[in-house]
């Protein structure tokens, strides 16, 4: 059995081979590093990909068992499980000594709060807080009634000047500073997902959902777009429903979504038609020496 304790590596299959199995063991709340994961995979992000600039991976061993694991992409911040403030407090001495400096740190709200307060008194660093999101899993999906007149199809490849602008639009909503473009869209996080569009009657669509890539047991749906002049006659809801219906039927156990707990319309939608809150999620983003890195 070896020491207890965190566990370095820029190998994406290293790290797959010891952290898989606890990452899949609670795929809801690992939505976040697992789909990350799956993105890297993809993009060949193995043994050849580790060097200068790589992603950091890491995984806490305790008792001959992993109980913990991160990614830290290069310059990026540090996507966590969840940690005990304890675990947390150590991590952040662990990666201060090692000289892994993070941009920020994403995870639950009790673990990126106990993580950027450590990282704070080891570092001197400023955590500002950024995103927030509640994570909801899907129960029993439950279509809304009544169903709005038209039908989902997927977005076609001739779509995707229009699938782009209304993703361009998305993220103006929730305050994304991101360039979604032709030129940008493979790095940005929308690309790899596959889109369905709802559509009215004489074939005009009306909103939009995405889907991740199944991974690990679980689908987390995101973007749901409606643009302003469409909403409030359930497309969105409908469109969800039937993404939603998509991902039970590729295979996934748990089918997720992260929403703004403020916006009491789409909570309150997503409740209706199955989803039930499962946790709170935050980002920090670190200052050092008066700037952001």
């Amino acid at each position: 059995m070896r020491p207890d304790g965190w566990y370095l590596t820029e190998d994406l299959d290293d790290f797959l081979a010891r952290a898989w199995d606890f990452l899949c063991s609670r795929p809801a709340p690992h939505t976040t590093p697992l789909t990350a994961i799956e993105k890297l995979r993809r993009q060949g992000g193995g043994a050849a990909a580790a060097g200068a600039g790589a992603t950091v991976f890491g995984w806490l061993e305790e008792g001959g068992e992993v109980r913990a694991a991160f990614l830290r992409p290069p310059t990026g911040r540090l996507t966590l499980t969840a940690l005990s403030p304890g675990q947390a407090g150590r991590l952040a001495v662990h990666l201060v000594g090692l000289g892994v400096r993070p941009s920020g740190v994403l995870s639950d709200e009790g673990t990126a709060t106990a993580f950027a307060g450590a990282w704070r008194r080891h570092t001197g660093a400023g955590p500002v807080r950024g995103w927030g999101a509640r994570l909801h899993r899907l129960g029993t999906l439950t279509p809304p009634q009544p169903v709005p007149a038209g039908r989902s199809r997927p977005v076609g490849e001739r779509e995707h000047g229009h699938l782009m602008r209304w993703c361009r639009e998305f993220a103006a909503d929730v305050g994304e500073a991101v360039t979604v473009d032709a030129a940008s869209w493979a790095g940005t996080r929308f690309a790899e997902k596959q889109y369905t569009f709802w559509e009215t009657p004489d074939g005009t669509p009306v909103a939009m959902a995405g889907a991740n890539p199944l991974v690990g047991g679980q689908v987390r749906i995101d973007p749901v777009y409606t643009p302003a002049r469409q909403r409030g006659r359930g497309y969105a809801g409908a469109v969800t429903v039937e993404v939603s219906r998509a991902a039970l039927a590729a295979g996934a156990t748990e089918v997720v979504l992260f929403t703004d707990p403020a916006n009491r319309t789409s909570n309150a939608l997503y409740r209706r038609i199955g989803y039930v809150p499962l946790a709170d999620f935050c980002a920090y983003d670190f200052t050092y020496a008066g700037r952001h890195p």
